[in-house]
């Protein structure tokens, strides 16, 4: 039987992963659950019981092959659970069920200032701090001992029963964190939040063995490790700074999936003068990396409306997909001005108030996916342009492997160098980086070829109807 074997627990918006590798780096199992909606008191809230009892499983299937040392969990943004005397308190809040007009209202009244957080006013749950001012207006008077973890260490704390707070899920848009001075935000100290945080670890850190619990369910050995984890876009970002072309410059990592989000780590050694003044009406904010520091990002739902658009799950867009014969058809739908506006999902992204629609939109299914292509490398553009990158970009994800989207980037994107890895497990790497910081990367970042037709009055024009007024 190997030892010293690797879980990462990777629980997405869309679905939940688990990947087992050995010491080596080398993946030796997979599995995926997709992710179901489950019924709160009186919203819609995360399946927390169901991937509980999934883990179980197939960490029980993983531990009659080998030697489980250690157990990584990253978890998606904009989620937390509520835990009081050893168990969950109330099921964890869905970030897209709508907070009440009223309540988001007084909310807003609460938030600190942009400019300290670094977290825009986003909608629905997106800002934990309103899922916690819902929660706590629903389910309140809290006890005493009530905790609030964030998504990757509830389920670390699920497992060794070790409590943790983490920077790079604390300062995801929450409300809750001030990036630049390192500590809560005023509305977390006053609504005594940040005094129900547990104490700040490493996303590296150790926070103790598995609970005979999970010894029992799913057959681990008694001194395997949970580590504290992290937030996923900034797992893709530490796998990012695996690779020389990336790790020693001022590199933009642009992850694909449901959403887009693009995030910027400076080179080693930069200030905070250097940071780009961010615009929070467009989806601009300040990330935190596995390091305390502040990242500038900004996003879009780009897989959504990629599913809006085409009529297809993220998961099929690229099934029956010809590269080669769509980025022919470029040149004559671009001079016919075939364009997709965005946006499609209202309220996020760099054009937040747009109504999602087509210019001169082809009958064909194939034409649309190639002008769909220009449409997400217009806004994935756009969102790059606000948080000011330069030198390198990766794009890692689902998307990476749309050759008209990258492609089209990449010639949107001249003065920078673009790739993309030819790796499925960005996320899960980055995660082992945070044990094995020496791991190579699992394969090379592949170099980005521009398209041979500029794009550039195609852009010119795009935004020219941006700013036409509604009909």
């Amino acid at each position: 039987m190997e030892t010293g074997c690797i879980v990462v627990l990777d629980v997405g918006k869309t679905n939940a992963k688990l990947s087992l590798w050995n010491g080596r780096g080398v993946r030796l199992a997979r599995e995926v659950r997709a992710n179901a909606v489950a019924q709160g008191p009186g919203y819609r809230a995360l399946d927390v019981h169901g991937l509980d009892a999934w883990i179980a499983e197939t960490l029980s299937e993983f531990a009659k092959v080998v030697q489980i040392a250690a157990i990584v969990p990253v978890g998606h943004g904009a989620a937390a659970a509520l835990v009081s005397d050893g168990r969950l308190f109330t099921a964890p809040l869905d970030y897209e069920d709508d907070v009440p007009p009223d309540m988001r209202r007084a909310y807003d009244a609460q938030r600190d200032a942009f400019a300290h957080t670094g977290s825009p006013a986003l909608p629905q749950g997106l800002n934990l701090g309103a899922q916690l001012h819902r929660l706590e207006a629903m389910t309140g008077p809290w006890p005493e001992d009530l905790q609030i973890l964030l998504w990757p260490q509830y389920w670390a704390w699920r497992l060794c029963g070790v409590a943790a707070s983490e920077a790079s899920s604390l300062g995801c848009h929450t409300d809750l964190w001030r990036p630049h001075e390192r500590r809560p935000s005023e509305l977390a100290v006053a609504r005594r939040w940040a005094a129900r945080l547990p104490p700040l670890r490493g996303a590296g850190e150790a926070l103790g063995v598995v609970t005979p619990e999970w010894r029992e369910r799913a057959g681990l050995p008694a001194e395997c490790q949970v580590i504290c984890g992290l937030h996923d876009s900034n797992a893709a970002l530490l796998a990012a700074r695996g690779h020389p072309e990336i790790a020693a410059h001022d590199a933009t990592v642009l992850s694909t999936g449901t959403w887009f989000v693009a995030m910027r780590s400076l080179a080693p050694g930069a200030t905070r003068d250097q940071l780009p003044s961010l615009d929070e009406r467009r989806d601009c904010l300040l990330n935190v990396d596995v390091a305390g520091q502040p990242a500038p990002s900004a996003r879009f739902m780009g897989g959504r409306e990629a599913e809006l658009i085409a009529g297809l799950d993220i998961y099929h867009l690229t099934e029956n997909y010809d590269p080669q014969r769509l980025i022919k058809r470029l040149p004559e739908l671009i001079a016919e001005r075939a364009f997709v506006l965005p946006s499609f999902v209202p309220d996020v992204g760099p054009f937040p108030g747009g109504q999602g629609a087509w210019i001169n939109e082809p009958a064909s299914p194939s034409d649309k996916r190639a002008v769909l292509g220009l449409y997400l490398a217009l806004v994935a553009d756009e969102t790059l342009r606000l948080i000011g990158s330069r030198e390198r970009l990766l794009v890692e994800g689902r998307f990476a492997e749309a050759q008209v989207f990258v492609r089209a980037l990449a010639t949107l994107r001249p003065d920078m160098r673009v790739y993309t890895s030819n790796a499925h497990d960005d996320v899960p790497y980055g995660a082992l980086r945070l044990l094995r910081p020496e791991l190579p990367p699992q394969a090379p970042l592949v170099s980005v070829e521009p398209l041979a037709v500029s794009l550039d009055a195609y852009r010119d024009a795009w935004r020219a109807q941006l700013l036409q007024p509604a009909s």
